[in-house]
């Protein structure tokens, strides 16, 4: 099992979860995105850049994804992708996504895209919090432990 990050959006502390993380559990670790990014001097911590364009990123980390592995990213299409493909996704806000849940936000998510298509002001994402911060430590510490990693 490894994880993949889509990089692009992840927010920074997320990424510095991610990195102890990776470290503490001796776990592969890829972030993905359309720029370089900052990765820590670690055997487990690496960056793949990819061609900058439209869901690039997504696209190869859905090539990438194997059974078992997590993908950390808020983008629903992707993470839907992830799970038919039999890969586990978690957002940086510390949502598991299921095979159960995944329908109903990916459905939000067009119903949203439609209305903001239709020029309806729909806001975005409200700045993450500390405890947005602590839901994901915990869910992640939660997956690795039922991971047996």
């Amino acid at each position: 099992m490894q994880i993949w990050v889509d990089g692009d959006a992840c927010p920074k502390v997320i990424k510095e979860i991610l990195f102890r993380a990776a470290d503490r559990m001796k776990i592969k670790l890829t972030l993905v995105a359309n720029k370089m990014l900052y990765c820590p001097p670690s055997p487990f911590v690496r960056a793949m850049q990819v061609p900058a364009g439209f869901d690039v990123a997504d696209n190869k980390i859905a090539q990438l994804v194997e059974p078992g592995d997590l993908v950390i990213t808020a983008d629903i299409p992707l993470a839907a992708d992830v799970i038919s493909r039999g890969g586990h996704a978690l957002n940086p806000r510390g949502e598991l996504y299921t095979k159960d849940t995944i329908q109903e936000r990916l459905t939000m998510r067009n119903f949203m895209d439609g209305l903001r298509g239709s020029g309806v002001e729909t806001g975005g994402p409200s700045v993450l919090s500390q405890k947005d911060r602590q839901q994901f430590a915990n869910q992640l510490d939660r997956f690795m432990t039922r991971r047996g990693s």
